[in-house]
């Protein structure tokens, strides 16, 4: 009966955690893994680089200077294929109004 408790606790414990913890994103900014201190907490793009994505199978976006990778979010905007109007470019405009 012990074990059948300690059981259960060890589950509920585990389950607390998956709570907590935050989710990964689909979307957003992907930061680069921090390999010394002095080494930037992102990874820079130039507009070149963010340009060549920029299709419906592969599409970034730039708002307010950030680079975000929306592929998996382009078949759910509400706006249909208005997101791929700047993809692989600037989008504050139209993502701000």
């Amino acid at each position: 009966m012990s074990s059948l408790v300690l059981m259960a606790l060890f589950l509920c414990f585990v389950l607390g955690l998956f709570a907590i913890l935050p989710r990964r994103r689909r979307s957003g900014v992907y930061k680069a893994a921090k390999s010394s201190p002095t080494s930037p907490p992102y990874k820079a793009y130039t507009k070149a680089e963010v340009a060549l994505h920029n299709s419906r199978n592969d599409c970034w976006i730039i708002i307010k200077e950030k680079v975000y990778d929306v592929t998996s979010y382009v078949e759910e905007h509400p706006g249909g294929d208005a997101i791929l109007t700047h993809a692989g470019d600037d989008s504050t405009e139209g993502f701000f109004g």
